[in-house]
């Protein structure tokens, strides 16, 4: 009678726990819920959709804003968003079923599955393994490359193909430097083990079982798909929509457009540690190897006084890791031309959430540790959202005054040393085969040969250097083009370099033919 009594206690004061435990959550969602709103506006953000869950259960799907401005159709929690680099951990998610299955293992070599992968050394085009391509330390600087791919018609073995050429800033497996093209090749070794595709693997595998009916690999999808969020950047100064871009050539980086209720469904499956509906998609073992550090990051004295409870970061296998507030975070964030993300979980705490946004905004990174502090309950009141734009403010002051000094700079009442018909022709490197100079209708270009939206008007600024601007690519700053000459008077070759942190034009090396 006594053990009885004592199950009835103990079964009501696990009731009144959840209970208490249900109103805490509730009481940080209606909080949260009501800054996403304020910041979202304070930044200026036209749309975002926001989902918070635990392994078994979704706390709050929410849609904020519109999905284009000029449309004005309101965001929900179904909106689909490009979430970019976020594709990366289903890359390794899906290698990850192939080690399950005996099929590979991370640390077999890329040739073996690959025979044409090269980089700049044969070493380590022959020592780099399935590990070193999810892991970020190729030895090539972020984003290195990344002009090969974007925009272009080159196919997904033409770009691998390319990387060749790419010069090194680290030693091998000495640095982190985040590479698109290096988890592009890791996603080409899927086809050759199991006869699919990247894209149709990813598919049956991941979305189609985790009921991901909505997202999509492909842009070129969307046509059949309804609320659809609009991309947006800023030109000059005034928000502008722009048109999607097809980054199907590297795919396994970066194709996945979802929304935040399936990209919740993702999250639960990784606390989950692999399993979904009772279903096991991979083994908690596999998914302990992608949450572990791989490649460690600095921690600078900056992040310091800013985060003193970090002590690590690190990348693992298609996921970013960090301490916070004394707990192991997982996350991964993506940049899509006109859209950022953020996908984020505590496996600890049993909580994850994401966050979808439809411009070219930093919104996401105050709106992910204001999240964070509430839910770890952080004693510490801090705006997050205040505070960042204040430093993105004055972010925005210092490159004015950048391009006041850079305007200043220019050296007035020179003209260029040749006639333009002598500056017209076909420019070339081994990296990008091609760019075409040439005039028409009175105007100068520069058209890249391989990207067709990347064609641009280049005016004189002084001497033989042009200012060039690529009006379909309004999230690009205007660049700049310099022609050297050889000893003999004539063009021997070109440097185009554009003022921005996702592109470096200076690695093409483009000699006049």
């Amino acid at each position: 009678m006594k053990a009885v009594l004592k199950i009835f206690l103990f079964s009501i004061m696990l009731a009144i726990g959840l209970q208490v435990q249900a109103q805490v959550h509730r009481s940080k969602i209606e909080y949260l819920d009501l800054y996403y709103q304020k910041a979202m506006e304070n930044w200026n953000v036209p749309g975002m959709a926001i989902a918070l869950v635990t392994k078994d259960s979704l706390l709050f799907a929410k849609g904020y804003g519109v999905i284009d401005i000029y449309t004005q159709q309101p965001v929900d929690a179904h909106t689909l968003f490009a979430v970019a680099s976020n594709t990366k951990a289903f890359t390794s998610t899906a290698l990850a079923m192939l080690v399950d299955q005996g099929k590979i293992s991370w640390d077999d070599k890329v040739v073996k599955y690959l025979p044409y992968f090269e980089l700049y050394d044969s070493y380590v085009s022959n020592t780099m393994t399935i590990r070193d391509l999810l892991t970020h330390r190729s030895g090539l600087k972020t984003f290195a490359g990344d002009l090969i791919w974007y925009g272009s018609n080159y196919s997904r073995k033409e770009i691998i193909s390319k990387a060749k050429y790419l010069k090194p800033t680290y030693g091998f497996r000495e640095q982190f430097g985040y590479s698109n093209i290096m988890y592009l090749t890791a996603g080409e070794i899927i086809p050759v083990v199991t006869g699919q595709s990247w894209d149709e693997f990813v598919y049956e595998n991941i979305l189609q079982p985790l009921g991901m009916n909505r997202s999509t690999l492909h842009v070129k999808e969307l046509i059949n798909r309804d609320n659809v969020a609009q991309p947006h950047t800023y030109v000059n100064g005034k928000l502008k929509a722009i048109p999607w871009l097809d980054w199907d050539n590297i795919g396994p980086a970066g194709s996945l457009i979802s929304s935040a209720n399936e990209m919740g469904t993702w999250l639960q499956m990784n606390l989950q540690k692999g399993i979904f509906n009772n279903d096991s998609l991979l083994s908690s073992a596999r998914i302990f190897e992608m949450q572990s550090a791989q490649t460690i990051n600095n921690v600078s004295m900056s992040s310091v006084k800013r985060f003193p409870s970090t002590h690590f970061k690190a990348y693992g296998l298609g996921w970013s890791l960090m301490d916070y507030m004394g707990y192991k975070i997982v996350s991964h964030n993506g940049g899509y031309d006109g859209m950022i993300s953020q996908t984020l979980f505590i496996p600890e705490k049993n909580i994850g959430f994401v966050i979808l946004t439809n411009s070219l905004s930093s919104l996401y990174y105050p709106l992910m540790y204001q999240t964070l502090d509430v839910l770890l309950g952080n004693p510490v009141e801090k705006d997050w959202s205040k505070e960042i734009l204040e430093l993105m403010k004055k972010g925005e002051e210092m490159t004015k005054k950048h391009l006041e000094e850079l305007s200043a700079s220019r050296v007035k009442n020179t003209k260029p040393s040749l006639d333009l018909p002598e500056y017209s022709g076909i420019y070339s490197c081994d990296l990008y085969d091609s760019v075409k100079v040439f005039e028409e209708k009175g105007k100068f270009y520069a058209q890249f040969m391989q990207s067709p939206d990347f064609i641009g008007e280049m005016k004189h600024w002084h001497y033989d250097t042009f200012t060039i601007d690529f009006q379909a690519l309004p999230s690009l700053p205007q660049g700049f083009v310099t022609f050297k000459l050889n000893r003999a008077g004539k063009v021997d070759s070109m440097e185009i370099f554009v003022d921005n942190p996702d592109f470096d034009f200076t690695e093409f090396d483009f000699k006049k033919k």
